[in-house]
């Protein structure tokens, strides 16, 4: 029987300077079903993010990149401890996002700051039972859904780097749609800070009025 234990503590958690190195994935699957006037197969793009007990809205599987595993093992190993989920994560990331933690969005020390990696994630095995099972319930979204309800803006840019990096996607004029209408309050979102890093440069994430 395989070991359902999550790692914990940050004794072995790497940084770049003050920033805490994290590493986090977008799993998604295509889903067949029956679609337009002549009751055709389509395949129907999901992704899937995980919950927390105490908030309604969503995030993507992600935590500390740790020094005795690569970036990308990191972002699986999250993907399992999270979501229960396994499967083929992408080459490269999606791109980098600099970010504060919601504990210290409101300090004006270093302390706090966070530079995430995301992967694609495509989805190959879904578990019954996962470390973390207790404190994350896990859910299939559209990407029109996904993009309501995540809960901050550098995962939502993310996404949209997701969707934009698969070949003939159909769900790049939602996302179009999408991001004409207004964000999320600022209290709701983590701080944001405009990021440059190792894959190259990154379209700032938009700013909220205060």
């Amino acid at each position: 029987m395989s070991c359902l234990t999550a790692r914990t503590g940050r004794q072995r958690q790497r940084y770049e300077g003050h920033l805490r190195l994290v590493s986090g994935c977008i799993p998604y699957k295509f889903e067949k079903s029956v679609g337009g006037s002549n009751c055709s197969m389509e395949k129907d793009l999901l992704v899937l993010m995980i919950s927390s007990p105490s908030r309604d809205d969503l995030v993507f599987p992600k935590g500390g990149w740790e020094d005795d595993e690569t970036m990308s093992e990191a972002a699986c190993r999250e993907a399992w401890e999270e979501a229960g989920v396994k499967g083929v994560l992408g080459e490269t990331p999606l791109g980098d996002w600099e970010f504060r933690s919601k504990s210290k969005q409101n300090s004006c020390s270093l302390q706090g700051g966070c530079r995430g990696f995301m992967f694609a994630m495509e989805v190959t095995e879904e578990l019954d039972s996962w470390p973390e099972q207790a404190n994350y319930g896990r859910k299939w979204l559209t990407i029109e859904e996904a993009f309501r309800v995540c809960r901050y803006d550098w995962m939502r840019e993310a996404l949209k780097k997701f969707v934009t990096a698969l070949p003939e996607s159909r769900e790049n004029d939602t996302i179009k749609e999408l991001e004409e209408r207004p964000l999320r309050p600022i209290s709701e979102v983590e701080h944001q800070m405009p990021s440059q890093g190792c894959f190259g440069s990154h379209p700032s994430i938009q700013q909220l009025a205060t």
